[in-house]
């Protein structure tokens, strides 16, 4: 079955379905319990940038969210959480809600992204290894887990450090 999915930034009336999706696609509550820390802090959250997947009969599936963090100083924004409900899982929801966040965040002047994710599911969205352009956290990863994507080929990635919000606990 083919679905078409239907994109657009979350609404308040969004905000339970969005931490449903979260709780189910999770096998904690962590990542919903994230997502609303982040909706709650000013200093991390887009308007905008909390992107939906929906089917034609408006039932959200996917959800991936932007938030403000910085790489040294430079400001850039967090990929994460991205989750879809699991039976609508390898669908597109989720690439289609991530390929929407991109575009929102090309769309309000947002240079770069980072991600801490599975190497071999972010590239398809220009996500490289973030290793190679001089960026990295202040913990230990798998070198080819945490990627960048420069959303402005005049602006390429700066090197240093990416500072998360405060509620990644990072």
């Amino acid at each position: 079955m083919s679905t078409t999915w239907i994109t657009r930034a979350e609404t308040s009336a969004d905000i339970a379905a969005v931490r449903d999706i979260n709780l189910a696609a999770f096998p904690t509550s962590a990542e919903a319990d994230l997502v609303d820390a982040l909706r709650a802090d000013p200093t991390a959250w887009i308007e905008g940038l909390s992107l939906v997947a929906a089917d034609e009969a408006g039932r959200l599936a996917g959800h991936a969210l932007l938030t403000r963090c910085r790489i040294d100083s430079t400001p850039a924004l967090c990929l994460a959480p991205c989750a879809v409900r699991p039976e609508r899982q390898r669908t597109g929801a989720g690439a289609a809600a991530i390929r929407a966040a991109l575009a929102a965040a090309r769309s309000l002047g947002e240079r770069h992204v980072v991600v801490l994710g599975h190497p071999a599911y972010y590239p398809r969205f220009g996500f490289t290894r973030a290793s190679d352009h001089g960026i990295g956290l202040t913990i230990d990863v798998p070198d080819d887990a945490l990627m960048a994507l420069s959303l402005d080929g005049d602006h390429p990635l700066p090197g240093g450090t990416v500072h998360y919000a405060a509620a990644f606990g990072i």
